[in-house]
């Protein structure tokens, strides 16, 4: 009988962990499991943060995506602005970071004002990584090692979630495209290197 539905949320997935480790549940998953929560309230946790002002209108250039008020005085736009996507994976964190798009090519310099930028002002260093999840790679390494079922339930909650922020961003932007592994992939590529190794140590 599974112990977890499909749709388990990170509270019921935090209970099945400190079951199956008798309450002794290992720091590297409180880790994981805190970054993941932080992401989970991402849009409804009081404190600014890059995801929340990139969808902020305000800072969009009407001009170019011939912006206007609603009757309702809501911002509408006839062009969504154009953005690039990418995971970024290192030894220990994933993090989104959004690129804007100008003539096809991704903008990787601070503008303020272009004509052709999609946004008023676009600052790199406080605009380009949306958000990160600190110490999920190492514990997505750690899992595939000696993970157990909610460990496995924490992986699959933090992909669908990064996913689901992705669809949110697609509503207002047109997502040129999205680069770079994420974590199901990530995963994947885990998975075929340790069947590699398993098969190797069998044929020897």
């Amino acid at each position: 009988m599974k112990e977890l539905s499909d749709k388990a949320d990170l509270k019921e997935i935090n209970a099945l962990k400190k079951k199956l480790a008798w309450g002794d549940v290992p720091t590297i998953y409180d880790m994981a499991s805190s970054t993941i929560a932080e992401v989970d309230g991402i849009l409804t946790l009081g404190f600014d943060n890059p995801y929340k002002a990139l969808l902020n209108k305000n800072n969009w250039n009407f001009t170019l995506l011939e912006g206007y008020r609603d009757e309702n005085g809501d911002i509408q736009v006839k062009n969504k602005p154009q953005i690039s996507l990418q995971h970024v994976i290192d030894n220990e964190n994933y993090e989104l970071h959004c690129f804007p798009i100008i003539d096809g090519e991704r903008v990787h310099t601070t503008l303020i004002n272009n004509p052709y930028c999609p946004f008023i002002k676009w600052m790199p260093e406080n605009m380009r990584m949306l958000f990160r999840m600190s110490s999920l790679i190492s514990f997505i390494i750690y899992a595939f090692r000696k993970g157990d079922q909610a460990d496995l339930a924490l992986i699959k909650y933090a992909y669908a979630r990064v996913e689901e922020l992705i669809d949110i961003l697609r509503d207002s932007f047109e997502v040129v495209d999205v680069k770079g592994y994420n974590i199901l992939e990530f995963c994947k590529e885990i998975n075929r290197r340790k069947s590699e190794i398993n098969d190797a140590n069998a044929t020897n």
